[in-house]
Parts: structure tokens; C-alpha cells; sequence
């Protein structure tokens, strides 16, 4: 049985990048009747930031050589420590499970909103491997940042996001789908380009649903 696994970091309710996880999420469980969907939704339940604890745990997992996720418990020796571990249990868990990671989020700040960045640093550990798994990142930007574009150079968000997932995860394939310009809507400034948002919303919905709906 197939795990999808929604972890969705916008601050708002009602997002573009959630509008593009819902409609793949949506296909994908139509495709996939018998799986099991799992929402994490960093809004109303974010990751707290990483301690002190946690990062004995991680040095102790990399002094000791631990790789296989079902052993992180054995860093475990203090309080501190196990209160620690309670916390990013859960969290690591879920991801462990999945067979499909989606990961919507808006851009903020030309990189990715700090509750992604949370919960990132507490499920991460060295020499970790996650290969096998398909990762899916939605994405939704206010302004353009696509190959050819002037601010190309400014998109430190699926950058950052790609490079992770290589150097960390071992996932070289992830497919990101991107709603850009939506601050076309709200900014004077963008009005002239409405209609290519329209047009970005709109490839990026029927990706997604393809996408979702193919993948089993």
C-alpha cells in the first residue's frame, strides 16, 4: 500500500502553493484508492526549531556511524536528549513511511518560509538516505524566477530545495511545479502580466493533476 506524504509550509489557508498540493494530492488518491495519505500541515502545526539536544544527537549518530533511520534512537542517553527525540519522532516517522514526498510551498523571501526550514532541520541527519522515494515540490512565486527570466538568479528557493535533496536525501529527480506571478494580482506594479499568471496557474494545475494521477 502507497504513502503519500503532504507536508504544506504557506502561512496562509488559502494559498496557490496549497492549490497546486490539493490538486495533486486529489489525483493521487484517486489513482491510488487504497493508499494512505498523510497531512503535515506546518501552519497550524509547526516544527519547533532544533536544540542543543538534537544536535547530540546528530553528532552521535555521525560519530558512531548510524545510517539506518530505525537505529537514530540509539543516540538517546540523556532527559534532554529523549525529550528531543519525542519531538522529531513523529516527524521522521512519517517521512520514513512515505513512498511519495509532496512538499508545497510558497516562495518567501527568494528562498522557502522558515517552518519548511524547521521542519527540514529536524528530520534531517547525516548520510541519511531517503533514495527510492519521489519527491514532488508545489510551488507558488509573486513574481517570475524561470530559467531565462531576470530574477533567475534570485530563485533560492528551488535551488536551495534541489541541492538538499541531492546532497541529503540522495534524490536526484524531483519535479517541481511552480504558480508564478501571483502577486500580478495584488501589485500595481504587475498588472500588465496578469495574464501570464493566469496562464502559469493555470499549466501548473493541469501538472499537477497529471502528475498525481500517474504516479501508483
Amino acid at each position: 500500500m502507497s504513502v503519500l506524504l503532504h507536508i504544506a509550509a504557506s502561512a496562509r489557508r488559502d494559498s496557490f502553493s496549497r492549490e497546486l498540493g490539493d490538486a495533486f494530492a486529489a489525483a493521487w488518491q484517486s489513482a491510488n484508492p487504497s493508499g494512505t495519505y498523510v497531512l503535515r500541515d506546518l501552519r497550524t502545526d509547526p516544527a519547533p526549531q532544533i536544540d542543543e539536544a538534537w544536535t547530540e544527537l546528530c553528532d552521535h549518530v555521525l560519530g558512531h556511524g548510524i545510517t539506518d533511520i530505525s537505529r537514530y534512537e540509539e543516540a538517546v542517553r540523556t532527559p534532554d536528549q529523549a525529550r528531543a527525540w519525542e519531538v522529531l519522532r513523529p516527524l521522521l516517522t512519517e517521512l520514513a513511511a512515505a513512498d511519495v514526498v509532496l512538499i508545497t510551498t510558497p516562495m518567501y523571501n527568494f528562498s522557502v518560509p522558515a517552518s519548511l526550514k524547521a521542519w527540514i532541520d529536524q528530520v534531517t541527519f547525516p548520510r541519511m538516505s531517503l533514495a527510492g522515494r519521489r519527491f514532488v515540490i508545489a510551488s507558488a512565486r509573486g513574481g517570475a524566477y524561470g530559467p531565462g527570466t531576470p530574477r533567475e538568479p534570485y530563485d533560492h528557493q528551488e535551488r536551495y530545495l534541489r541541492d538538499f535533496l541531492a546532497g541529503h536525501f540522495a534524490i536526484d529527480d524531483p519535479v517541481f511545479l511552480a504558480t508564478e506571478l501571483v502577486n500580478s494580482r495584488i501589485d500595481p506594479s504587475l498588472a500588465a502580466r496578469r495574464a501570464q499568471h493566469d496562464e502559469s496557474r493555470a499549466a501548473a494545475l493541469t501538472a499537477a493533476r497529471e502528475l498525481g494521477g500517474g504516479i501508483r
